[in-house]
C-alpha cells in the first residue's frame, strides 16, 4: 500500500511530456522534386533540433489540393505549411506582384541577391497580416514557353495563341501584352488541356515541363526566360503561434538553411530535366528577347502604380 502510494506520488509529481507536433506541409510536385526534398530536409533539421518535439510531414503530389486551394487552407490553419509559387499570392499580398514582373531579374544570381537580402525579408513580412508566416524563398527557375503545334521563334508567333497561365491577374496581363489569349488553369489540368487542344501551350521551367510529362503533348520549347519568379515556403500563423518561441526560432532557421539545399538540387535537376526532354524529342529554340522586353511596358504601367511598388522595383533594379 505504502509502495503504491509512493509510486502514485512520484507519477503525479513528474512533469508532463512535451506534446509532439507534426506539421503537415503541402506541395503539388512529385517525389524527388527539389522543393519537396528541401522541405523534407528542413523537417529533419527541425526534428533533430527540437529533440522530436516538432516534426514535418510533406504531402506532395497534390495530396492536399492545387496551389490556389491550399492557400486558404493554410491561412486558416487547416494545412500547417505550404510550398507555393508567389504568383497565386499576387492578389492577396501585392508585394509579390513585383517578384513576378517579367524580365525584372537580370539573372538567377541577381534574383538570389534580392530575395536573400533585406528586400526579400521585407516582402516575407507582408504575408503576416494575411494569417501566414513566410519563412523563405525557393527557386522556381527561368520560365519559358512550350507549345503543341508550332515553335515560337519571335514575339509575333505568340499572338493569338491560347496559353495556360497561373491564376493571377499579373500573369494574364503578361500574356495579353504579348498578344496571347491567357487561359488561367490549375497545373494539374494542363496535360489534358494540351493534349485535347483546349490550350495551345503553356510556360514553365525545365523541371516542371519534364516532371509533368508535358513534353509528351507539347514538344516545342522556346527559351524566353521571361520570368524568374521565386517560390515561397509559408506557414499558417495559427500553427506557428502554437510553437514555443524557441521552436519558432528553430523552424525559421531550418527553413532558411533549406534554401541552399533546394538550390543545389535545383541546378542538378534543371540539367537532368533539359537533357531528358531533349532526348525524348523536344524541339528547343531561342529568341531575341529585346522585342519581348519592350512589349512589357503595359504590364509595368498597370501593376507598378503606387509609390511603394515603384520604390521596390527601383531598388531591385539597382541591386548589383
Amino acid at each position: 500500500m505504502a509502495l503504491g502510494l509512493a509510486a502514485a506520488t512520484l507519477f503525479a509529481a513528474a512533469p508532463p511530456a512535451a506534446a509532439q507536433i507534426t506539421l503537415r506541409s503541402a506541395d503539388i510536385h512529385p517525389d524527388g522534386y527539389p522543393t519537396v526534398e528541401a522541405v523534407i530536409y528542413m523537417g529533419k533539421l527541425v526534428e533533430e533540433r527540437t529533440k522530436g518535439r516538432v516534426k514535418v510531414k510533406v504531402f506532395n503530389n497534390r495530396q492536399l489540393g492545387e496551389e490556389k486551394d491550399t492557400i486558404e487552407q493554410t491561412r486558416f490553419g487547416v494545412i500547417d505549411m505550404n510550398r507555393i509559387n508567389t504568383a497565386p499570392f499576387n492578389n492577396l499580398v501585392p508585394a509579390t506582384q513585383v517578384l513576378g514582373l517579367p524580365f525584372l531579374f537580370r539573372s538567377v544570381e541577381h534574383m538570389h541577391k534580392v530575395v536573400d537580402g533585406p528586400i526579400g525579408d521585407e516582402i516575407l513580412k507582408e504575408f503576416e497580416p494575411h494569417g501566414l508566416v513566410a519563412l523563405a524563398f525557393y527557386d522556381s527557375g527561368a520560365r519559358s514557353f512550350y507549345t503543341t503545334k508550332k515553335q515560337i521563334k519571335s514575339l509575333e508567333d505568340v499572338k493569338g495563341l491560347k496559353i495556360r497561365v497561373q491564376q493571377s491577374d499579373l500573369w494574364i496581363a503578361l500574356m495579353q501584352a504579348m498578344g496571347a489569349n491567357a487561359t488561367p488553369m490549375p497545373f494539374g489540368e494542363l496535360y489534358s488541356a494540351l493534349q485535347t487542344g483546349v490550350v495551345d501551350g503553356a510556360e514553365n521551367n525545365w523541371p516542371s515541363y519534364e516532371s509533368s510529362r508535358h513534353f509528351e503533348v507539347s514538344k516545342f520549347y522556346t527559351i524566353t526566360e521571361h520570368s524568374l519568379t521565386p517560390e515561397v515556403l509559408v506557414m499558417a500563423k495559427k500553427s506557428f503561434d502554437k510553437l514555443t518561441p524557441e521552436d519558432q526560432k528553430i523552424v525559421r532557421a531550418a527553413a532558411k538553411e533549406s534554401v541552399a539545399e533546394m538550390r543545389r538540387l535545383w541546378v542538378a535537376r534543371e540539367k537532368a530535366s533539359e537533357a531528358k526532354v531533349r532526348e525524348a524529342g523536344a524541339v528547343v529554340a531561342t529568341v531575341d528577347k529585346a522585342p519581348f522586353i519592350a512589349a512589357m511596358k503595359p504590364v509595368y504601367d498597370k501593376f507598378v502604380t503606387d509609390a511603394k511598388m515603384k520604390d521596390l522595383v527601383a531598388r531591385i533594379q539597382a541591386t548589383p
